[in-house]
């Protein structure tokens, strides 16, 4: 089962001044594929001269974020993306009073090897910044899933957009057509989610137990025949069994977990969502939302 360990970095002194009590520093892990996300805000030195031993991919959120790479110094601006190779040394620094704010992502040089085919020869980032808002939502999306965890399969789904963003930017020309599955892809796909709709599953374990070549053609295929992706159907599954739970009285905590959702607030956020109102308003009153069948008549 895939799951994220997570903590707030401490900020050291540096030589440069303290770190201001405003500045943060969120890192989690997720352990599946050995991908840290980080949301971060400084406003001031932010680091020192260092390099990783990933490939480091962010989006500045706001500010105007410094910093020296490949020989110059560089600022990113809000919604430009950030590229840093392994091995490439920089630092970072804040040029306004307000400070910046930004997100990234440290992909394991194994990872990103094994997303780009089986093979890194030749590949590289062919500039330090972009502007690329798709890329940058997509980096975006790949940390809030790893931060909120909300399940293997939204995690695998927008990993999946975010391959397919850095191609570009890495010079790896996208893979060629893939056959299209046919419906019974989807509907054995369908047939997963509904018999394990309350446990926890990738898109890999997906793709097998539809009988897809692979991830790509199971996404077509499923959007084709349901107008939707796999996540999205097996929230909605889990909803409506939360819901189910809620009118029977049972508390949203207890609600939550058996329908598969990772904790209360984890329920809570695709609840208000998806009926504007709270599990625990839905739980006293179900004034607004009505079942299908209700509607009906």
């Amino acid at each position: 089962m895939r799951h994220v360990s997570s903590k707030t970095q401490a900020l050291p002194r540096r030589p440069a001044g303290a770190a201001s009590p405003r500045d943060f520093v969120h890192l989690r892990r997720d352990s599946a594929s050995g991908i840290e996300a980080v949301t971060a805000r400084f406003l001031g030195h932010a680091y020192d001269m260092h390099h990783h031993d990933e490939w480091l991919v962010g989006v500045t959120h706001e500010g105007v974020q410094d910093f020296y790479c490949r020989g110059v110094r560089r600022q990113s601006t809000a919604g430009r993306v950030i590229l840093i190779e392994p091995g490439e040394r920089h630092d970072g620094q804040a040029l306004q009073e307000t400070g910046f704010r930004y997100s990234m992502l440290y992909l394991p040089q194994g990872w990103l090897r094994d997303a780009m085919g089986g093979s890194d020869a030749g590949i590289g980032f062919r500039r330090t910044l972009a502007d690329d808002r798709q890329l940058g939502g997509a980096i975006l999306a790949a940390c809030r899933a790893i931060f909120h965890a909300p399940s293997p399969l939204a995690v695998d789904a927008t990993l999946d957009g975010l391959v397919e963003g850095l191609r570009h930017h890495l010079g790896v020309a996208a893979p060629g057509p893939r056959a299209d599955g046919g419906p019974e892809v989807a509907e054995r796909a369908m047939a997963y989610i509904r018999a394990h709709a309350a446990t926890a599953f990738g898109l890999d374990d997906l793709t097998r137990a539809a009988g897809a070549a692979d991830r790509f053609q199971l996404a077509r295929s499923f959007r084709r025949r349901f107008g939707t992706s796999p996540h999205a159907c097996l929230v909605e599954m889990r909803l409506a069994h939360a819901r189910a739970l809620l009118r029977a009285g049972v508390p949203p905590a207890e609600a939550a977990l058996a329908a598969g959702f990772s904790d209360q607030s984890h329920l809570g956020r695709w609840f208000r969502r998806a009926y504007g109102l709270t599990p625990a308003a839905y739980r006293t009153g179900r004034t607004n939302v009505p079942d299908a069948a209700e509607a009906l008549d």
